[in-house]
């Protein structure tokens, strides 16, 4: 199936997504969006991004893709300036209308925690995107009144402002979850995230033993439990290194633990590294490390296991148990101590890291971008009411 290829007339895409990944707070979600934005573009779709602004991009641009990334408003206030920016458009008013905002064919609704409830303003078919629910985070990132309050907006609100929407997850855990918020799963289609493609050759292993985390650093990924393994496992590898690549607010914090934990000369922060750099470096740990509290996916699972690495994830974290096949391709654990024991397991044991770093390459393969905006351009096309002959 598919738009251009079989004939489907061109149809405009808007995506309402708090971040993008020029944000320094992005993350897989917003690569997430982007990748599928660009496939759409490329089977002959309009596409337009809506998001938040901020210092590292300008206020409207079009990518390399042909995707328009319009930047709005602040952390909070991106979701009321989408509804006015989107009424102006559709009442015929300003620039935007003249570029089309304003009547987009569908209009996908990116819910991270709070979503845009376009459904309140939008006259036309809405896709909800869930990656994952954030039931264990509300309290890690907010005060607990605040908490509540979130945790409301999404487990009760949402579902039933959008109790009309069709649903994208990128996992079955993700859809598990909505289900046990009263969403249908006939309403949901999943979408999985596809496999970046490695933008240099692969390396050697490093010689001594090394594993690396990779991503935003907030408490919610919890690279607290990456140095706390590192503590635990220096006598057993004294050469032993952890590279944390990425960059975020937590990052004062979690310096100060490696202080504390007397790690310094073990740990290296590498903050934001290029693609070029992340295949580097995932290429050259031994094991990647995922203490992360919930994925909706896990995208660095297979980002390095398609340059086979094998990863240590949490068995309870959401998506990671899809993009990691426990035994197979990495290792899942239950609490932190089974996690410092499993990343010392198989830092001790090169034939089965070499065994499951084959078998990761051959499961991140099978993820691949084209396929899942295939599938999207699929449901877009479906909810707008374009039926292949």
């Amino acid at each position: 199936m598919g738009g251009q290829t079989h004939g489907a007339p061109s149809l405009h895409v808007l995506f309402l997504n708090w971040r993008d990944s020029r944000n320094p707070e992005g993350g897989g979600s917003e690569v997430y969006v982007e990748r599928i934005a660009a496939e759409l573009t490329a089977l002959g779709h309009r596409v337009t991004i809506l998001c938040s602004a901020h210092a590292h991009g300008p206020a409207e641009e079009r990518n390399v893709a042909g995707v328009s990334i319009l930047r709005r408003g602040g952390r909070l206030t991106v979701y009321l300036r989408a509804a006015m920016l989107y009424l102006a458009g559709w009442l015929g008013f300003g620039r935007l209308s003249a570029r089309g905002l304003g009547r987009p064919d569908v209009v996908v609704d990116v819910c991270n925690g709070l979503p845009f409830f376009s459904v309140w303003y939008r006259r036309g078919p809405v896709i909800a995107l869930v990656h994952h629910v954030h039931r264990e985070q509300w309290p890690v990132v907010l005060p607990r009144r605040l908490a509540r309050l979130g945790w409301w907006i999404e487990s009760r609100l949402a579902p039933w402002a959008y109790r009309r929407c069709a649903y994208v997850a990128v996992s079955e855990a993700t859809r598990v979850e909505l289900a046990g918020l009263g969403v249908a799963p006939a309403r949901v289609t999943i979408i999985h995230n596809g496999t970046p493609e490695a933008t240099s050759p692969l390396v050697e292993r490093g010689p001594s033993p090394s594993i690396v985390t990779l991503g935003r650093l907030v408490p919610h990924k919890r690279v607290e439990v990456a140095l706390h393994t590192v503590a635990a496992l220096r006598d057993r590898y004294p050469d032993l290194e952890l590279v944390v690549a990425g960059q975020g607010w937590w990052e004062p914090r979690l310096r100060s633990l490696v202080d504390d934990l007397g790690i310094a000369d073990r740990v290296r922060f590498a903050g934001y590294v290029s693609e070029a750099d992340k295949d580097q470096l995932l290429s050259r740990a031994w094991v990647a490390l995922m203490p992360s509290l919930k994925e909706g996916w896990g995208l660095t699972i297979v980002e390095a296991g398609i340059r086979g690495t094998p990863t240590v994830a949490f068995r309870e974290a959401g998506g990671v148990a899809e993009a990691l096949v426990d035994g197979v391709t990495g290792l899942l654990a239950d609490d932190d101590d089974e996690f410092v024991a499993l990343v010392g397991d198989l830092l001790a044991d090169e034939q089965r890291r070499k065994l499951m770093g084959e078998a990761a390459i051959t499961h991140a393969e099978r993820f691949t971008w084209p396929a899942a905006g295939q599938a999207f351009a699929d449901l877009v096309e479906g909810v707008a009411g374009y039926r292949l002959p």
